[in-house]
């Protein structure tokens, strides 16, 4: 019979993810303490800044646990937290990590979700220094705090676009929306995990390594990723910049994938490349005299397409969409929100 969290308990489980994370996970140059205290330690690097972000990921809110295994549980978890620190030129460095359990939850799908937490970290060189466990009655979370660091002439922010400047974004925004309502209106019997667009929802790619690269190449002006969907994003780039934008529809990279499942939900596919997503690619704005630069720092860690889509204005918190005939539209930033319903919950 497989063991479930009643069976060993709270300290039990703290020692057997211990004992696995020596054995799969990695040590991190500058950590002096680790798991088995009461506060972990580390001694920053001088010259960088530390980078500091949170993620919480709820059964059912955030994932759908019929549709995705532990590990991949893990992966998304770990990842999307991984996105923040490589959206501002980061490298991760440690994470902390509390869950909420049932006292049901199978030890092995907990274990595993350590394996998909490590097999995003240990690239990095990076590892789970502490956190917590807690019971919880109704559904499990996944709450994460990762540190990273970045060299101080490096930050990247939102707050530094130009009107003028060339907007870019990575690889093919909306795929992993278009992958959630596939899941959502999927057959009791059906599974579909090996869907490419699923796999974008359920295991979500960073671009930390893209990210750090468009940092030192120190051509880039802003830079954010799409956890709330592109035009979201771009939206907290034009707040915190003050400025505006011009899209060009014609210019959105839209993958094969994506319009076959557009026909198939019956929706516009820069619908889906627009609205709130779970991609984590990134929005960069460079001056146009740059953009081959940031392409080539791109193109120098990792295979990912990168667009340029529209421009930078003057027009303070204005986003405008150059439709295929010629006119424009006015369009708001509208994306994932944790607190309002848009024709029901969002997941």
């Amino acid at each position: 019979m497989s063991e479930i969290l009643a069976d060993i308990g709270e300290f039990g489980l703290i020692q057997r993810i211990q004992e696995l994370l020596q054995e799969i996970g990695v040590h991190t140059p500058g950590v002096t303490l680790e798991i088995g205290d009461d506060a972990a330690s580390f001694k920053p690097r001088p010259g960088y800044e530390l980078l500091i972000t949170c993620d919480c990921l709820i059964e059912g809110r955030h994932y759908l646990p019929r549709h995705i295994a532990p590990m991949d549980v893990g992966r998304r978890a770990m990842a999307v937290n991984i996105s923040d620190i490589g959206a501002m030129g980061g490298h991760p460095l440690c994470a902390l990590v509390s869950l909420g359990l049932k006292s049901e939850t199978l030890v092995v799908d907990v274990e595993n979700m350590y394996r998909g937490f490590a097999e995003e970290l240990n690239p990095f060189g990076a590892s789970i220094i502490g956190g917590n466990f807690t019971k919880s009655e109704n559904t499990v979370f996944i709450d994460i705090t990762l540190i990273g660091e970045v060299r101080k002439k490096n930050i990247m922010l939102r707050s530094a676009a130009q009107a003028g400047d060339a907007i870019l974004v990575t690889g093919y925004p909306g795929q992993a929306a278009a992958g959630l309502k596939l899941l959502q209106n999927a057959k009791a019997n059906e599974n579909l995990r090996a869907h490419p667009l699923v796999q974008a929802y359920n295991v979500p790619t960073h671009r930390a390594r893209e990210g750090q690269a468009i940092a030192r190449s120190s051509k880039a002006n802003a830079m954010i990723d799409t956890s709330d969907g592109f035009l979201a994003d771009l939206g907290h780039i034009c707040q915190e910049s003050n400025v505006g934008a011009l899209l060009i529809q014609e210019k959105f990279p839209i993958s094969d994938e994506l319009k076959k499942a557009a026909v198939q939900l019956g929706m516009d596919p820069c619908q889906l490349f627009l609205q709130e997503s779970d991609d984590y690619e990134l929005i960069i704005t460079c001056s146009p005299e740059y953009v081959s630069f940031v392409r080539s720092a791109v193109e120098a860690v990792s295979k990912t397409p990168i667009t340029e889509v529209g421009k930078i204005t003057a027009a303070v918190k204005e986003i405008q969409l150059n439709l295929p005939d010629g006119t424009k539209h006015q369009i708001s930033p509208l994306g994932w929100d944790h607190f309002k319903l848009k024709g029901g919950e969002n997941v």
